[in-house]
């Protein structure tokens, strides 16, 4: 039986609707784009076109996992952010609009030649964004999870064709060859534990670390609590373990008035500003995000207490 696409389209919506799929006419949108190489306009213009049996088939299967409440993200494998087109799986958090926040206020602080560490950098999506915007930076990416720094690195490869920098990537400890890339290295380490040897070498810290409190994680969407790992969200009892251990080890990793920038929880802002303040930082600052909540915190290094 031959199905066209606006039929086809119908029949997604109607089965994401009956699994409780809160996006279903988006999602069901997307994944007949993805499986017919088509674009938002195929529906309204060319719904009359017909689907190959292998497509067809195709889309019936991705609708059943989306129907299982696997993410999009995981079923398409890619994921924009910052105008830019990332790679994700399992291993590695979906990045998320909210997440563009801490990218644009690093970005408002960032100059050509800068280097940054990207602490917990999972998809590789801050770093590399902020490498691909700027010019002549170079940056670490740390994650303790070596299949998160495997996506890390095909990202950068991606982000590194799209705009044609001549400088390699490296993968710590593995035999990934370099290439025209993003200057990019990514160490597999349990937050600062392998950076001994970098001691004040970066103007620039960012981190989107783990910060849901574990009571909270069952309480999560299925997408979230079932699919995405829960090595990236849990930030332990209070939800601040991670933010605790970066600031009280930051300072000596940054340069003379070096910056250190967070993404937080909602509710997390005045708690993380005062573990800054009280590890020394100056000109702390809470940055909220478009629908008007808590979203990062930042502040400059004090060269008389950094590392104490």
């Amino acid at each position: 039986m031959e199905r066209n696409y606006k039929q086809t389209y119908v029949f997604g919506v109607k089965e994401l609707k009956q699994a409780d799929i809160a996006e279903a006419e988006t999602d069901a949108r997307l994944l007949l784009e993805y499986v017919c190489r088509s674009d938002r306009n195929t529906l309204l213009a060319h719904g009359d076109r017909a689907l190959s049996a292998e497509e067809y088939e195709s889309y019936v299967n991705y609708i059943a996992e989306r129907k299982k409440h696997v993410p999009l993200q995981y079923i398409t494998g890619v994921q924009d952010f910052m105008g830019l087109e990332f790679a994700v799986n399992e291993h590695v958090l979906i990045p998320r609009q909210d997440t563009e926040i801490l990218v644009e206020e690093v970005m408002r602080h960032l100059h050509d030649g800068m280097r940054i560490l990207d602490m917990c950098t999972g998809s590789g999506c801050i770093l590399l964004s902020l490498l691909y915007y700027s010019n002549g930076c170079s940056g670490v990416g740390v994650d303790i999870s070596k299949e998160a720094l495997a996506v890390a690195a095909q990202n950068a490869r991606k982000v590194g064709k799209l705009k044609n920098d001549t400088v390699g990537i490296c993968v710590c400890g593995s035999n990934t060859a370099k290439e025209d890339s993003i200057s990019a290295e990514f160490v597999q380490s349990d937050l600062f534990e392998r950076l001994e040897e970098r001691t004040g070498s970066f103007e620039i810290i960012v981190s989107n670390p783990p910060y849901i409190r574990s009571d909270v994680i069952g309480t999560l969407m299925p997408e979230v609590r079932d699919f995405e790992p829960h090595l990236a969200l849990d930030g332990q009892a209070d939800g601040l373990f991670f933010y605790r251990q970066i600031i009280s080890q930051a300072g000596k990793y940054l340069t003379g008035g070096g910056m250190l920038f967070l993404e937080i929880g909602y509710d997390q802002g005045e708690a993380v500003k005062a573990l800054m303040e009280s590890a020394g930082y100056l000109e702390v600052e809470v940055v909220k995000d478009y629908a008007g909540l808590d979203r990062v915190v930042y502040g400059v290094r004090n060269e008389v207490t950094a590392g104490c």
